[in-house]
């Protein structure tokens, strides 16, 4: 699939990006209104601090997720820190705007409170915030400074070691992925393959099962493996750009330190729709349940991550 390229905002403005529609008509559902924005022309001006939004909008964006969005910026310099998008939680569900930074780690998101929209952008162009603040104050619903509770497994900022920017994009699948991400421990990576039914020849986890005997309480994860040292280190901030925009995979399933490390051989899960590049840490045999009940829109990835002080549901006898 491919898209039309954004353009490039003037200098101080910020690309307002409509990526729903309807018989080729952007809708913005109730955006507009609460951002409290007055209208010049196709900018919006918001409050004191002078944030000027330039709305766009072309169908061809229809369906467009925030890891697609760095590979569409113009080549020209300079790059805009940061795009907003009116997509379809915007329109449908009343969530708020989805920030996707273009600087720091591009392709990751956070969405914050539509009314506050023009604060957060004047802060973000000044200096007064980073992205990085954004992901480490945001809910586990991926909501900067929300009410939906603290996640138990915060997305990383950063990493103890650098890591490389730059990573080989990922297949494309309408399924999931499974990536190792750590090479320290074979004989825990053989165990974890072993443990999700075994790869067949075409390096699938989960392709031939036997619909009688699936168990509905603990569905199996079926993912094709990427097991290619080119993605060592890969961290959950990084994984939204490098997903090819031709086909929706599912999700994205990291099998990093942690999973070598502590019992139950947990995963780091990364969303790649509401929030891109939110992390949520599952149990191996969890995990094949997430991809399910997003596969056919039943639960949604906030759902599976693990509130600090909770138990989370997978957990309770």
């Amino acid at each position: 699939m491919s898209y039309p390229e954004l353009p490039q905002p003037a200098p101080g403005e910020v690309l307002l990006v409509c990526t729903c529609y309807e018989d080729g008509r952007a809708l913005w559902g109730g955006l507009l209104d609460e951002i409290g924005a007055r209208r010049e022309d196709d900018r919006l001006v918001l409050g004191g601090r002078g944030v000027r939004l330039r709305m766009v909008e072309d169908s061809g964006w229809d369906y467009l997720h925030g890891g697609n969005i760095p590979a569409l910026v113009p080549g020209t310099s300079p790059v805009p820190p940061v795009v907003v998008l009116a997509d379809i939680p915007v329109v449908y569900g009343g969530g708020g705007p989805l920030l996707v930074d273009l600087a720091a780690i591009p392709g990751r998101g956070v969405r914050v409170p539509s009314a506050r929209l023009g604060k957060i952008l004047a802060d973000l162009l000044g200096g007064a915030l980073a992205f990085d603040d954004l992901v480490r104050d945001m809910d586990r619903c991926g909501m900067y400074q929300g009410d939906g509770g603290r996640p138990a497994f915060p997305t990383p900022t950063s990493t103890p070691t650098p890591t490389r920017r730059s990573f080989p994009s990922l297949p494309s699948t309408t399924t999931a992925l499974l990536i190792r991400t750590c090479y320290d421990d074979e004989a825990g990576w053989q165990a974890l393959l072993g443990e999700l039914g075994g790869t067949d020849a075409d390096g699938w986890v989960g392709a031939d099962l036997d619909p009688d005997e699936i168990d509905v309480e603990q569905y199996p994860l079926t993912a094709l493996v990427v097991d290619n040292p080119a993605f060592e280190g890969l961290q959950p901030g990084q994984v939204p750009a490098l997903v090819p925009p031709e086909e929706h995979t599912t999700l994205v399933a990291l099998a990093d330190a942690r999973t070598f490390a502590e019992p139950g051989r947990p995963l780091t899960v990364v969303d790649l729709y509401d929030c891109p590049g939110q992390q949520a840490v599952l149990p191996c045999r969890e995990v094949g349940s997430l991809a399910c009940n997003l596969e056919i829109a039943n639960m949604d990835f906030y759902e599976f991550v693990a509130e600090e002080g909770i138990k989370p549901w997978w957990e309770e006898a």
